[in-house]
């Protein structure tokens, strides 16, 4: 199959994959209680197949090779994508497909621990690539609006706005959750029993608890079992991680007070010294944002404990904490905190880029600055730097952000600067600013410009829950 025939192949599986979601996901959303019981054809469909080859392999991790040591690129020049989808659908008709162990890497976190990161084949990202085109439209009719990780159409600055609005409205004391390896500890049967309340194919039921269960080779060379968790890394994981802390979501939404009350009935409550309740998650951080007293935001931490235990989930007892805002928090490397107005006795809820996301910012144009070997030239160092900081500055754009990109412009120049003073030990710094300069202050190479992070204007993110968060598949299919 030449380019062009792929390209024309691919756009009518995705308008068909399309048609197909949008059914299910009105299906789903028609009744709460309705179980699908015909999708492995689906999965196993040559249209869902080719939608989840396109998006694997535009991934980045493409080029990453499982425990078979095949890469996209080296399935395309030797096998060939149509013989290879072709292979793959007759190994799920005839039940002859199974899912090859994960291979471990172990990637730094900050403060010196690791996060295990699961590695999985080509052919089962593909396979899982497809589970979730069939299995998200199903499981979006029921999720609620407070989560916002790994959702289609949502995102980090959602999750932020909500958590603003509903600080300036009351909800004063907060309860920063954090889970304990939550990607590593999810118990395998309370999960599969959460997926079997949607989905009554045994076949898509099998295919899941494959994945589940298909090991971890370590790094040590070792094949372990993967009794509790799915593989952080995986395509399906983000979705049965949402699958599995919704939990969290329907307890907190059916208490008293809670996202279902109503306006009279939370006015009721906070008349008679009650509290309501708030909760905004992001995958496995979130936010418990409580009206009343601190020992409201106690009683109901305690209670998300023992709800998440027979998820086989615990709460961290070192990270998970109960703040005030005028105290502030991090979350999703945002500062969130009540300050006073300067010249004012007024007091407001500003948001700004956390201390530890600017830490990390800088120890990243840190580290540039020291790998560049000072024989290439100014534009290879720039080229990496400007990619990092634009990307960085423009998630920081919607807040009150400017004092910080002014900080991080002048940490930018003297990281840089310094990296030339090693370049040309010898010259001047006069000579220096006319060559890289133009005689002004601010370095350039020859292609490129250095990025400016204090020329960046920050805005103002639109709190979408008003309007409602588009969902991807229109109501009518």
């Amino acid at each position: 199959m030449n380019t062009d025939e792929l390209e024309s192949a691919l756009l009518r599986a995705e308008l068909r994959v399309l048609k197909i979601q949008t059914k299910l996901h009105r299906w789903a959303g028609d009744g709460s209680h309705r179980r699908f019981d015909d999708l492995f054809n689906l999965v196993a469909d040559p249209a869902f197949l080719l939608v989840a080859w396109d998006r694997v392999r535009g991934n980045k991790g493409a080029r990453t090779a499982g425990v078979d040591g095949q890469t996209a690129v080296s399935i395309q020049v030797g096998l060939g994508v149509e013989e290879f989808l072709d292979g793959l659908r007759t190994s799920l008709k005839d039940r002859s497909f199974r899912p090859l162990p994960v291979r471990e890497r172990m990637i730094p976190k900050t403060g010196g621990k690791l996060r295990r990161l699961g590695i999985a084949t080509i052919t089962d990202r593909v396979v899982q690539a497809s589970l979730k085109l069939v299995l998200e439209p199903i499981f979006e009719a029921e999720f609620l609006p407070c989560s916002y990780g790994f959702r289609p159409g949502r995102r980090a600055h959602d999750a932020i706005a909500e958590t603003v609005m509903f600080v300036n409205n009351t909800y004063e004391w907060i309860v920063e959750g954090d889970i304990t390896a939550c990607f590593d500890e999810i118990a395998h049967a309370p999960l599969l029993e959460r997926v079997r309340h949607r989905i009554g194919d045994r076949r898509v039921l099998a295919l899941v608890k494959a994945f589940l269960k298909a090991g971890i080779l370590g790094e040590d060379g070792a094949l372990r079992d993967s009794r509790t968790g799915a593989p952080q890394g995986g395509i399906l994981s983000p979705l049965l991680s949402n699958v599995a802390l919704s939990v969290l979501d329907e307890h907190i939404a059916q208490l008293p007070g809670g996202p279902r009350s109503n306006t009279v009935e939370r006015a009721k409550r906070k008349r008679h010294g009650l509290s309501n309740y708030r909760l905004i998650r992001y995958a496995d951080d979130w936010l418990l944002l409580v009206t009343g007293g601190r020992e409201h935001a106690i009683s109901v931490r305690d209670q998300v404990a023992e709800i998440l235990v027979p998820m086989g989930l615990r709460l961290s007892v070192e990270k998970t904490k109960i703040t005030h805002i005028d105290k502030g928090v991090d979350f999703l490397g945002w500062r969130i905190q009540r300050h006073r107005k300067r010249g004012t006795n007024r007091r407001y809820i500003y948001w700004y880029p956390s201390r530890k996301a600017v830490k990390a910012i800088t120890g990243k144009v840190k580290m540039l600055c020291r790998r560049m070997d000072t024989n290439e030239p100014l534009d290879a160092l720039l080229r990496q730097l400007n990619a990092a900081l634009r990307g960085w500055c423009t998630y920081f754009r919607p807040g009150q952000s400017a004092r910080t990109f002014c900080y991080l412009s002048a940490y930018l120049w003297q990281r840089v600067i310094g990296w030339l003073r090693r370049k040309h030990r010898r010259i001047t710094w006069k000579e220096l600013r006319r060559r890289y300069c133009g005689g002004r202050w601010w370095p350039s190479g020859k292609e490129l410009g250095m990025f400016n992070p204090a020329k960046v204007r920050t805005t103002r993110y639109l709190y979408r829950g008003v309007i409602g968060i588009p969902s991807p598949w229109p109501a009518a299919g």
